[in-house]
């Protein structure tokens, strides 16, 4: 990533403290290279190899990995060959596995011994002053160890000052209603005219024309927006309002699907075109950046970014949902924690394409389950929105609130291009982001069933539904999956008063998606499951069979014999 546009740092230094201890293992049982430091031959890095017992050496190679990083602007490494005293750690006994070399070892003067003969023996120092600054040292030690048994507690130094000045911890009341993330009509149809309009003194490929003169006909002529529309006027405002926007990920400029379209090339010369960075003089900094294959690698930096800049919008895309695989230590070990094992808080969002529509077990699901497993104590944000308008204030929401928290949204594939799946412009310059939505067409003294269900195979059910003229049967959306919005589903509950059946409906296994969590979090309501049965994997390779469970599904919410929940 070193060299890369959107991943450079202005050279790193790494300083690798070589132990030759991997645990247990052997250096020539751990890799394959002469070096453990070979890796900076790929981006053609200098590397120093130094001994961790010749002190002066050390302090020489480290000033001159220093100068050469200042100087060129590329990294550096530094392989300081040493050993680690006791094993892995001191309660470690590593001559069970290692003798030969803990014997060397422990027969070996430490570095301090070391230095301390080499100045006596070019006598630049006397016996008895390396006497006198060991005894002085430790006296140092112990006097800081007798005032730190007079403190009773710990001060923690608070993170949020400088770019988090103003930001605070959340609240359980912070999230019983979304904070308005609405914006000006006159505004919005401005930006969205200015980032569907295209320079006229250049050439742009064909279809491109066509596809912008489309997004300004669904502006102008429907008064509508699709998700890819959506997603961009979120962007675009906030960029107006003086926040910066970062995206990378695999192929993010034009969108996996070819729905983004952030960046348009010139047909004729290997230049570009960006609308969300020719909005006006005032707007913030948009980046975008199509990222390496490394999902564990791009998703670490951009949390890490995230973390200098919680003012910014920084969003992480993934190709398909299930490339998130990749990418799990960071998500277990500081998306889902940090909060809680460091108190440092972060608003990087994550888009995770995830739908069923019969494309095979590899891009069908995100794995929606992994995620609500490792939700609790308000430490993230769980959506999987249903229309660009509320995907839109989803977005806003991360910097309309005085907290950041990760965002994970399930964003769709076939509805980028839904006919359904639009929303009106009042939609976006009105109130906010709404964890739940409910059926506008049901009449509440004639629902006796409702489904409870989240993402795109609400688009199937209400399908079905109108196609049937069913009256008995309400569909209510769970655009946030966690935190769970419990004061809006009772709400629901209790305006649909003749409901007897409860249902939670999925294209997922039983063993995946939300059901497990939904179980959990709705025990008191005796929900029925209806989805697709346990699978070893998230999905079929046979679009018939695909075909035939989503029909399945369909027949089984609509079907009369439903028994009743108590």
């Amino acid at each position: 990533m070193s060299l890369l546009k959107g991943y450079a740092t202005g050279g790193t230094i790494h300083l690798v403290i070589n132990n030759q201890v991997g645990f247990t293992t052997n250096y020539i049982d751990a890799r394959s290279s002469t070096y453990c430091t070979d890796v900076g031959k790929v981006t053609l890095s200098p590397v120093f190899h130094v001994n961790g017992d010749d002190v002066e050496a050390l302090v020489y190679t480290i000033r001159l990995a220093m100068e050469y990083r200042q100087r060129f602007h590329r990294d550096v490494f530094i392989d300081m060959l040493c050993y680690r005293k006791y094993g892995h750690n001191e309660g470690d006994e590593p001559r069970f596995t290692q003798p030969l070399l803990y014997k060397a070892i422990a027969n070996h003067p430490n570095p301090r011994e070391v230095y301390n003969q080499k100045l006596l023996s070019q006598g630049i120092v006397e016996a008895n002053l390396a006497k006198s600054m060991e005894k002085q040292f430790k006296e140092l030690l112990q006097r800081s160890l007798d005032l730190s048994k007079l403190q009773k507690k710990t001060k923690l130094d608070d993170f949020k000052e400088g770019n988090w000045k103003g930001l605070r911890f959340s609240t359980p009341a912070d999230f019983d209603v979304s904070p308005d993330t609405s914006i000006n009509k006159k505004d919005f149809v401005s930006l969205a005219q200015k980032i569907s309009t295209l320079p006229t003194d250049v050439v742009f490929f064909n279809k491109l024309v066509r596809l912008f003169d489309d997004r300004k006909k669904m502006l102008e002529d429907e008064g509508r927006l699709d998700w890819a529309m959506g997603e961009l006027m979120a962007y675009a405002t906030l960029l107006e309002e003086g926040h910066p926007v970062r995206i990378s990920g695999q192929d993010v400029e034009r969108g996996t699907f070819s729905h983004r379209h952030a960046v348009i090339r010139l047909e004729d010369r290997e230049e570009v075109y960006v609308p969300l960075s020719n909005l006006s003089d005032q707007q913030a900094k948009f980046t975008i950046y199509n990222s390496l294959l490394s999902e564990y690698g791009v998703l670490g930096f951009d949390y890490g970014y995230s973390f200098t800049a919680p003012n910014s919008l920084v969003v992480w895309e993934a190709q398909f949902g299930d490339f998130g695989n990749g990418a799990q230590i960071i998500i277990d070990q500081y998306l889902s924690s940090s909060e809680d094992k460091w108190k440092r808080m972060n608003g990087i969002v994550m888009l995770l394409p995830h739908g069923y529509e019969g494309q095979g077990a590899e891009h069908s699901s995100a794995r929606i389950e992994r995620f609500l497993s490792l939700c609790a104590e308000y430490n993230m944000q769980v959506a999987n929105c249903t229309t660009p308008a509320k995907f839109f204030h989803a977005l806003r929401r991360q910097l309309k609130r005085e907290f950041r928290k990760p965002l994970i949204v399930f964003t769709p594939k076939s509805l980028l291009r839904h006919p359904r799946c639009v929303s009106a412009i009042q939609d976006f310059t009105k109130n906010g982001f709404a964890e739940v939505i409910d059926d506008v067409s049901a009449h509440p003294e004639k629902v006796s069933r409702i489904a409870f269900c989240s993402g795109k195979v609400y688009y199937d059910l209400i399908d079905r539904k109108e196609k049937e003229n069913n009256t008995d049967l309400a569909i209510v959306r769970l655009e946030q999956l966690y935190p769970f919005p419990k004061k809006q589903v009772e709400a629901i509950l209790k305006k649909y008063a003749n409901a007897t059946s409860y249902l939670w409906v999925q294209e997922e296994p039983e063993n995946s998606g939300a059901w497990s969590y939904i179980l959990r979090v709705m025990r008191q309501h005796n929900l029925r499951y209806i989805g697709r049965e346990e699978s070893a994997s998230p999905a079929t390779g046979s679009h018939k069979q695909h075909d035939k469970e989503q029909k399945a599904i369909l027949d089984e919410v609509f079907s009369s014999q439903l028994v009743p929940s108590n």
